[in-house]
């Protein structure tokens, strides 16, 4: 029996500058990752080939440029990503965000900066 998955438990990375993020599921066909941006922090402009993405903000509020244009995801809103679709997610805030990303298939070797 498998026990319940959490940040305290699950695999942990650091990315970007000050950027966590903790592995909830990593299967071959599935990744579900909780990421923390603190203030004034941002991703490199990127696409994925084959992965389809959803970012879900639990706390704070995330900017996502997509395409070109600018999305402020809010708390308990979410974004679909498509693959080759090139994005940056950011931290405008004074806060921290706090948001799931769910990749299928999981995109960590498949990135390519835009």
């Amino acid at each position: 029996m498998k026990a319940p998955i959490s940040i305290e438990n699950a695999e942990h990375y650091t990315w970007g500058d000050a950027c966590d993020g903790w592995h909830l599921v990593r299967h071959e066909n599935l990744s579900i990752i909780e990421e923390l941006m603190p203030p004034g922090t941002a991703e490199q402009r990127h696409f994925h080939e084959r992965a389809w993405q959803f970012f879900y903000v639990l706390e704070g509020e995330l900017m996502m440029e997509l395409d070109g244009q600018l999305h402020v995801i809010a708390a308990r809103q979410g974004l679909e990503i498509a693959p080759r679709q090139a994005h940056q997610a950011r931290n405008g805030s004074k806060a921290n965000v706090r948001f799931l990303v769910i990749s299928q298939p999981p995109s960590h070797d498949d990135r390519t900066p835009a």
